[in-house]
């Protein structure tokens, strides 16, 4: 028996040797050149690739050839897989253990002892010793093995064979194999007793990165700055040293400053030379070492520069100086960036951070501390006042109150009693309470959010195509236009022409900052969906974050979305000669025990709880949809909806109309019900209003939008409760066929619209607007079914995520303002375009300042919206609506 294979399967991984926009659209050509590769997104801000792609005619190598073939290094090692490609193999594999399959399983194992590739090497050639292994990866940096393996290996064997090889072992549950179950864990444990989980990588590869930058521009100023002292030597201060003006002694501090601290740029360029392409380290390997070269050929050869008449007798214009502060200076800037964008995943590492190390489960009827990777499906887990929850579950016994906040964005802590779920990650405020687990791993709720995130944040938003398309041509018009100043420069300048030419040439080549294009959309995303996500606001992509703040028209739908979605019996209202009102109530509960409607649910619990009424079995349960339900109870016909479902079998709902519009008009939902071909009674049916739905429609007017309720309710029920809701437009009577048309006809009026909804019953809707918003709470809340997502039921948290969404375009557009004013003013003014009118030149210097500046511009503008605060709306107590209505029949 095989598995099906997956459609698509993505895969997020490290890129090293970014420098720019232009390193960007550079990987993303040669990426999505490989066949079977669906899309792929490379950010520079997060130094990452987000590549979807066909498994079954691309692998990962595939994808690390394309990246080095761009001349770029592809962590594949590190790579992240994503979706239900990336995890099927491992379900396919614990179900084959159950079911007798044979397909093959996946694995990761946590390895400790690794210091050095030859350890990595090591435990590989053991692990592929095991009879039935196939595929066996050890990664030295996340201290992680991950296996592919037929099912009859056990998880035993594997962790013995990396014994063998000198080094300790033990299954992450929570890596590759989210559908592990206690059992697995139990075959490990013999092999795994008394460790800690796997360890983090304590040095990133941007720890590393910032690190090596760090030693470079500590050289290159501590080199640089005798350079510049010589400088002011010659001009301003003739008491310094006179040494500091000798010409080999200038020599001996620039040639480290140039080939140490300034290789990186030398590295980085030739790896897209091998490629016959241009990067940013292109502009300042050729500008920097047009000045070094050149003032090195003035030392060795003054005689060729004077016989050219470049320079007179005893006058040498060296240029050591300005090479070695450009770089420098473009290092500083870096490291300074580096410093600034590692603070844009700040809400990454808050999300990771929820999740505690340990958790105390309760095994062979003791009470045990493991780690959180050990946790699986079933067990029994102890939380006490104080301690945050490890996974998600369901409270079997106690009773507590959990701060949901930093999942969710609510402030007032959740009570929890048996039976209702936790989420893994929030904290116990007060009492004592066990639950048994049923998320664990990538799994759970803060797994998902934390995978949603990072996708988001290597998405691209369509605002950056621009972008992309100005860096795509930028390098190579730079280093034509720097060409053409130094050759107008040469024949057209005052003397001495050829240095002036060459000074000129040179501030074009380092002023110019792709870097700063590159960086202003990506950086704003990461900060914004990230910020998103402490409030409680999920976006799946940047095109959603973009796309929400264009919006003009928000469509609610009303049940649990503005109001509770739990509607409660008012008013029975009996038809002359129709049986009693308990009779009629037990008759139509017993008919709508078989329907899963709000509506039908409402009517059983008032005959359950509040009537204590013994309900008998339905015979022939038939439900129409957006109509009604008929079924036979004790020999009898009954029929429950809309009066027009009621005339479709002959039945004149007489004299209870009135009554149900006088139910209406007072917000009420009107349910009619027939007996044995006869109207019996009208169930009035109100729902309640959320907290917070009020003031969140009016700050949404406030925000100019225009707001919409979308009901199954008639139009008298619909219209008094958008009075009460402060609702500019009513969609009632739809059925559930019919929420997408409705969404369909806003848009034909030319507004961009949002839909609202549980993502439950409203996924044609939601897909069909520009902007589906999926609400919910806690567990239950559909993270895959909207663009954005809600975590919480507030609806208070939509004006939180347009909110959010419009700050962030503001930020991205003075991001790339600044980036093209930037390059548009500066780049004329290193050409000395403006000197025949003013006189004035640009040092290369100060260009080089210039460019180092404009890119921790953008990334410290990014940071501000770490600020952004929701707007503070007054919260709302939850009231019964005098004409609120659950969803007809929707």
């Amino acid at each position: 028996m095989t598995a099906e294979t997956p459609a698509a399967a993505g895969v997020r991984f490290p890129v090293e040797g970014m420098t720019c926009a232009s390193c960007v659209n550079r990987i993303e050509r040669y990426l999505r050149k490989v066949d079977g590769v669906v899309e792929a997104n490379v950010n520079l801000a997060t130094e990452a690739a987000f590549v979807r792609f066909d498994p079954t005619r691309v692998d990962l190598d595939d994808l690390r050839s394309a990246v080095e073939a761009a001349g770029y290094e592809a962590r594949i090692e590190q790579a992240e897989l994503s979706g239900a490609a990336a995890t099927q193999a491992v379900e396919i594999a614990f179900r084959a253990r159950e079911g007798g399959l044979t397909g093959p399983r996946t694995l990761a194992l946590g390895i400790e002892g690794m210091t050095c590739a030859s350890c990595v090497n090591r435990i590989e050639r053991y692990l592929r010793k095991v009879d039935g292994v196939e595929v066996a990866n050890v990664n030295l940096a996340t201290e992680r093995a991950s296996i592919v393996a037929r099912s009859d290996v056990t998880i035993g064997q594997l962790i013995a064979a990396v014994e063998a090889a000198g080094y300790e072992a033990k299954l992450l549950v929570d890596g590759s194999s989210p559908s592990a179950t206690r059992g697995d864990v139990a075959e490990a444990e013999p092999h795994a007793a008394h460790r800690e989980a796997a360890r983090e990588p304590e040095t990133t590869f941007q720890q590393r990165h910032l690190a090596d930058t760090r030693r470079r521009l500590i050289v290159g100023a501590v080199l640089t700055v005798p350079l510049l002292l010589g400088l002011a030597a010659m001009t301003v201060a003739p008491f310094l040293p006179m040494i500091l003006m000798n010409p080999w002694f200038q020599l001996a501090l620039a040639t480290p400053v140039q080939f140490y601290a300034g290789w990186p740029f030398y590295k980085g360029a030739w790896k897209v030379l091998r490629h016959r392409a241009t990067d940013m380290n292109t502009l300042i390997a050729v500008g920097t070492s047009a000045a070094y070269f050149y003032s090195l050929a003035a030392i060795l050869f003054p005689g060729f520069f004077q016989a050219a008449g470049v320079a007179t007798e005893g006058q040498l214009p060296l240029y050591f100086d300005t090479s070695s502060a450009i770089i420098t200076l473009i290092l500083l800037g870096r490291f300074l960036e580096a410093r600034a964008r590692s603070h844009t995943s700040d809400a990454i590492k808050k999300l990771i951070g929820l999740q505690p190390r340990t958790a105390r489960v309760l095994r062979d009827g003791a009470e045990r501390d493991i780690p959180i990777e050990d946790v699986a499906r079933g067990d029994l887990v102890l939380v006490r006042p104080g301690e945050k929850v490890p996974v998600d579950g369901i409270v079997r016994d106690g009773r507590s109150a959990v701060d949901e906040s930093m999942v969710t964005g609510e402030s007032i802590p959740v009570t929890k009693a048996p039976g209702e779920e936790v989420i893994g990650g929030t904290l116990n405020t007060s009492g004592s309470f066990r639950f048994e687990a049923t998320r664990v791993g990538r799994d759970t709720v803060l797994a998902q959010i934390v995978r949603l995130v990072q996708e988001a944040q290597g998405s691209k938003a369509p605002i950056q195509r621009l972008a992309d398309l100005v860096t795509s041509y930028f390098v190579p018009a730079v280093l034509g236009i720097a060409s053409l100043t130094f050759v107008a420069w040469f024949v057209f300048g005052p003397e001495p022409a050829f240095n002036l030419a060459l000074l000129n040439m040179v501030a074009v080549l380092i002023i110019a900052c792709p870097c700063a294009l590159g960086l202003a959309t990506p950086t704003s995303i990461m900060v914004g969906t990230g910020k998103g996500a402490e409030n409680g606001v999920l976006f799946r992509n940047a095109e959603a974050l973009e796309r929400l703040h264009k919006v003009r028209a928000v469509v609610l739908d009303k049940t649990g979305t503005l109001t509770e979605g739990k509607p409660r019996v008012t008013d029975v209202v009996r038809a002359p000669d129709a049986p009693a009102e308990d009779e009629i109530l037990r008759l139509a509960a017993a008919a709508e025990r078989g329907s899963e409607h709000p509506l039908g649910e409402a009517i059983v619990r008032f005959a359950l709880d509040d009537r204590a009424l013994e309900l008998p079995d339905a015979t022939d349960f038939e439900a129409v949809s957006g109509q009604g339900i008929e079924a036979g109870v004790d020999g009898r016909q009954i029929l429950i909806g809309r009066p027009a479902f009621l005339e479709t079998r002959g039945i004149d709902p007489g004299t209870l109309r009135a009554a149900a519009d006088e139910l209406a008009a007072s917000g009420k939902t009107p349910v009619f019900v027939a007996v044995d071909g006869r109207p019996a009674a009208v169930i009035a049916i109100a729902d309640t209003l959320k907290a917070g739905s009020i003031e969140a429609v009016a700050e949404l007017h406030r925000l100019g939008l225009e707001v919409a309720m979308l009901t199954g309710d008639n139009e008298t029920t619909a219209r008094a409760i958008a009075r009460q809701a402060g609702v500019d437009r009513v969609l009632a009577d739809v059925r559930p066929d019919e929420k997408a048309a409705q969404v369909r006809r806003l848009q034909a009026e030319g507004k961009l619209v949002a839909m609202v909804g549980d993502g439950i019953n409203d996924a044609p809707a939601l897909a069909r607007a520009d902007v589906g918003v999926a609400i919910g709470t806690g567990t239950d809340v559909a993270i895959e079914s909207g663009s954005v997502t809600l975590m919480s039921g507030d609806l208070r948290a939509l004006v939180t995520a347009i909110s959010l969404s419009r700050a962030t375009m503001n930020n991205i557009k003075q991001n790339l303002f600044w980036a093209f004013a930037y390059n548009v003013a500066l780049i004329p003014l290193a050409a000395g375009a403006f000197y025949p009118f003013t006189g004035i030149l640009l040092d290369p210097i100060f260009a080089a300042a210039a460019m180092a500046m404009s890119s921790v511009t953008v990334v410290s503008n990014a940071l501000r919206l770490r600020r952004f605060r929701p707007p503070q709306i007054g919260a709302a107590s939850i009231r019964p609506i005098e004409g609120q209505v659950a969803s007809a029949r929707a």
